[in-house]
């Protein structure tokens, strides 16, 4: 694509005297740059974008992207970077965003259930859908590992010289529909700045990522902009953010008492009936957790919105198998210990896991439950975890969860502020030996709950990314159990 016409798709005006050039994309990373690519100057969290736009022009950009002029160079200026980087992604992958019928869903927990409930309910009326999200990015259910030759990233929300590429690959791979978890972090960094939606949704709003926000007002805020920029809007009302945010578009779809009705949640799956338009509809769901009713009813609603038949929507969900690392049972076992790997690193996530688990644990069961705190990441969660965990949990293991470059000490210590000491704990350091410690202390019929990980089968430490399987470590160490108790032939 030329400069000019890649600028003028994006919207800017062409610089004067910009030399013509052929761009070959379009990146933020001046030590990653090739020639013909457009550098955007990004201002990062300690250094300037701007500082290095000289070394990406000797590396071969064309073109510089910055919020000033840089004399000497061939330079863009625009009012904000972020959101110019975004613009012209979008333009060099020929807006596959105008393509597509976007749905978008946002929240602190139950995005990625959700959206993988909603983007199979979507599948089974016919439809040919793109997924992005946490677990990975999917076109028609197929695992999509690279884009443009590259592996793509484990971000919720892919950069936007990802995204694009990546919805520009669904578009050309024949889908019609994309349903993505748009973060916090992606609004408040632009990377979804020219995408309009067809449907927004929103899960709930609890405390997370004050790292980087600051406080709840500017996290909801963040929240918010999703809403600017849709068709409509299906808002679950469970957290006081929701009712405000339904305050503010009286015209969107809510969840709530008013319309969720007869829920019953086993170990099995979960039951409810959904009050709509036309009549009440019974959805059977067959997974297990707390947070399924609310994920399925709002995957439900919008697919109804979008005009899935009501008694395909029933019939869809009731073949949904599940997310990989959400409320999924593992290595089952002659002893009827039930392993459940979960993803929750937040204290409402952590509660609905336990309360999950709570309301179909039989007479007699325990409840033990390991868990720990990322590094670098909001400190303030940590005692609020500690505190669930020991309240709602019969045995507490503490351990460690991606530590990065902070002491997996220090963090527990954090996390010990808020545990009732007077109750079963225990704090082990390496994760491996707390799950191995947690599978030996499990009697028959215990559930084990395993949160953090999730579908991650990996754990960071400083700047490291080492293999880690919890689902593998559960194996290996009930199978030295079953072996050690005669169980094993």
């Amino acid at each position: 694509m030329d400069i000019m016409t890649l600028l003028q798709s994006a919207g800017y005006d062409v610089p004067p005297r910009l030399p013509s050039a052929a761009v070959s994309g379009i990146t933020d990373d001046s030590r990653r740059v090739r020639g013909g690519e457009v550098f955007v100057a990004i201002d990062g969290l300690e250094k300037n974008g701007a500082d290095f736009a000289g070394a990406a022009v000797a590396a071969g950009a064309v073109l510089a992207v910055c919020e000033h002029d840089l004399p000497g160079l061939p330079t863009l200026v625009v009012p904000h970077a972020r959101a110019a980087f975004s613009r012209l992604a979008a333009a060099f992958y020929g807006h596959p965003e105008r393509d597509l019928t976007l749905v978008g869903v946002t929240g602190t927990n139950g995005k990625t259930t959700t959206a993988a409930m909603l983007a199979h309910v979507l599948r089974k009326a016919g439809k040919r859908v793109g997924l992005i999200g946490t677990v990975g990015n999917f076109l028609d259910g197929r695992a999509l590992e690279k884009v443009g030759g590259k592996e793509l990233s484990n971000m919720t929300t892919p950069d936007p010289a990802e995204l694009f590429c990546l919805l520009a690959a669904m578009r050309e791979g024949g889908a019609d529909t994309v349903v993505m978890e748009v973060t916090s972090h992606a609004l408040a960094l632009s990377k979804v700045e020219p995408l309009y939606f067809k449907r927004a949704v929103f899960t709930n709003l609890t405390p997370d990522h004050l790292d980087l926000h600051g406080d709840m007002e500017r996290y909801f805020g963040e929240k918010c902009k999703l809403f600017t920029r849709c068709e409509g809007a299906i808002i679950s009302l469970s957290t006081p953010y929701g009712k405000r945010l339904a305050e503010r578009y009286p015209g969107a779809l809510t969840l709530g008492e008013h319309n969720l009705k007869n829920v019953h949640s086993t170990g099995d799956g979960v039951r409810f009936t959904l009050l709509q338009a036309a009549s009440p509809l019974t959805i059977s769901i067959p997974v297990p957790g707390r947070f399924v009713v609310e994920n399925g009813a709002l995957a439900a609603l919008t697919a109804l919105s979008l005009g899935v038949p009501p008694v395909l929507v029933r019939d869809a969900l009731g073949t949904f198998a599940g997310v990989p690392g959400r409320m999924e049972q593992v290595v089952k076992n002659p002893l009827d210990i039930r392993f459940y790997i979960d993803y929750a690193h937040t204290p409402d996530a952590l509660e609905q896991l336990l309360l999950s688990a709570r309301s179909f644990r039989r007479p007699g069961e325990r409840i033990l439950l390991l868990f720990g705190c990322g590094g670098d990441r909001d400190r303030s969660k940590r005692s609020a975890m500690g505190r669930i965990g020991s309240r709602l949990a019969d045995l507490l293991i503490l351990t460690s969860d991606n530590c990065r470059s902070e002491d997996p000490s220090a963090i527990l210590a954090d996390i010990l502020k808020g545990v009732d000491k007077e109750r079963p704990y225990k704090v082990i350091e390496d994760r491996a030996e707390a799950v191995a410690f947690a599978v030996a202390a499990a009697r028959p019929h215990d559930i084990v709950l395993l949160a953090g990980k999730g579908h991650e089968e990996y754990e960071i430490r400083k700047d490291r990314r080492l293999p880690f399987s919890e689902r593998e470590l559960v194996a290996a160490a009930m199978a030295k159990r079953l072996t050690e108790e005669g169980y094993a032939r």
